[in-house]
């Protein structure tokens, strides 16, 4: 597993982490079933503290990316409530889109932009 945190960012180490893994399922690195590595191995392979991985794993199984098995740890399970996802890119996007418009990064820019990322993730997971 290729995980790439960056220290110097201003993002939080477990929010990189989990972004990391997301896309990870996203781009089919990742399957349905899989085991995520332990959380003591996690921190020990990206050097971070075993509490960051612990956060990152809870974020991801409360986001209904991951379930806990007492036996296999953290799985990829993906909840697939589709009307609740739509509801929370929403407004992920309204925000992103206020911060474009800001910056007066055009609409067609956007689309581009979009479609360029999605093609990258093969279209639907």
């Amino acid at each position: 597993m290729i995980i790439e945190i960056d220290f110097n960012s201003d993002e939080a180490l477990y929010q990189q982490l989990c972004n990391q893994i997301i896309m990870g399922i996203a781009a089919a690195r990742f399957q349905e079933g899989d085991s995520l590595p332990s959380v003591r191995q996690m921190a020990d392979s990206i050097g971070i503290n075993m509490h960051t991985v612990n956060k990152a794993y809870a974020v991801l199984k409360q986001e209904g990316y991951v379930k806990v098995d007492r036996r296999r740890g953290a799985v990829i399970s993906l909840d697939n409530d589709r009307m609740r996802a739509l509801e929370e890119l929403k407004k992920e996007l309204q925000v992103i889109l206020a911060k474009s418009t800001c910056k007066n990064i055009a609409k067609d820019e956007i689309h581009r932009l979009i479609d360029e990322i999605y093609e990258d993730y093969g279209g639907l997971c």
